[in-house]
């Protein structure tokens, strides 16, 4: 008797439930297997799903879990309790600190020569590409490059990260990062702590960000410029010289627009110390006196003000002035005199 068409759409499916419950099975068992020989050797267990590829000759630390179809490469190295969720990568001699995770798609290292170091706590989002080669024309094939990053930043999906172009240099990333969405930090970078970049954030080659910048979104640094503490470049801006320290910029190109208050207060200064950076701000970018002559004068000025002087803060803001006007380096985005007419 011939089976009817509706009872074999059942057998077939019976057969699927059947294979898949075996298969589940199957990785259950190996999971118990691999965590039931570690407990018996007093060791925080990991898991390594069957699906993924880890070369015997890497490093794996304790409590980590591998998820399906991931991959590490011989050289890498990942710490304590790191998560690798479905689909993400380690290649190369690659660093991965404690509690390290890599969502769905992330790539962290490149088999070139050189090495990419990863703190502890750090997060690198979906499709994030962190320790790659560079991008730079002028880089050799074989040559060394390196990549470092702290602790406790959060790489958000589809970043871009790059190794240093030369041997003798090294892509930074320090601690305590908010890097949003398709951000791109290009090769030989500088990037400090504690500094928000809004989505689409673009760093060219050598860009040097030092503490607590803030980025709105969109907007594109010229390589070997240099973004100062404190400082806030809003949205769309395109940078082609230094911000100096607590400053604000916008605009194409972007233009000095006064201090950046909201991150001032929010830095935690004093009150004293906002108003005198804002009476030192006006001396040097708003004077109301056509003879006081150029910046030079403005800078030494508010250098040897009797109350100015006694503030560390606006120093501060004085000399990553007079390093941006420095040789060899891009000078300060343009401001706006007050007109003497």
């Amino acid at each position: 008797m011939a089976t009817s068409p509706l009872r074999a759409r059942r057998q077939v499916v019976v057969g699927l439930l059947r294979a898949l419950s075996r298969r589940r099975l199957s990785t259950l068992n190996y999971a118990s297997d691999f965590n039931r020989d570690h407990n018996a050797d007093g060791i925080n267990p990991s898991f390594i799903h069957p699906s993924s590829v880890v070369h015997p000759n890497a490093m794996i630390g304790q409590g980590v879990s591998i998820g399906p179809f991931c991959s590490v490469g011989s050289s890498a190295t990942l710490g304590n309790n790191c998560i690798l969720h479905p689909g993400s990568h380690v290649f190369g001699n690659t660093e991965l600190g404690d509690k390290c995770i890599l969502m769905s798609g992330a790539v962290v290292g490149d088999d070139i020569p050189g090495k990419t170091i990863i703190g502890c706590n750090n997060v690198i989002g979906h499709h994030a590409v962190v320790g790659l080669k560079c991008q730079d024309m002028k880089y050799k094939t074989g040559n060394e490059c390196f990549l470092q990053v702290g602790d406790n930043n959060e790489i958000r999906e589809h970043v871009s990260i790059h190794r240093s172009s030369k041997p003798c240099d090294t892509t930074v990333i320090g601690d305590n990062n908010l890097i949003m969405g398709a951000c791109h930090i290009a090769h030989d970078c500088k990037v400090g702590s504690n500094n928000i970049f809004a989505n689409n954030t673009l760093l060219a080659g050598h860009v040097l960000v030092e503490d607590h910048a803030h980025t709105a979104g969109a907007i594109v640094v010229h390589q070997f410029c240099q973004i100062g503490s404190f400082c806030f470049i809003g949205g769309g801006s395109v940078v082609s010289q230094d911000v100096p320290k607590y400053t604000m910029v916008a605009g194409d190109r972007a233009e000095l627009r006064g201090l950046n208050l909201e991150g001032l207060r929010r830095g935690g200064f004093s009150v004293t110390e906002i108003r005198s950076l804002r009476a030192a701000y006006r001396k040097i970018f708003m004077p109301t006196n056509a003879n006081i002559g150029g910046i030079e004068s403005r800078l030494a000025e508010v250098e040897c003000h009797e109350e100015l002087s006694l503030i560390p803060a606006v120093l501060s803001m004085v000399q990553s002035i007079r390093e941006s006007l420095g040789e060899n380096r891009r000078g300060i985005c343009k401001f706006r005199s007050w007109s003497f007419s």
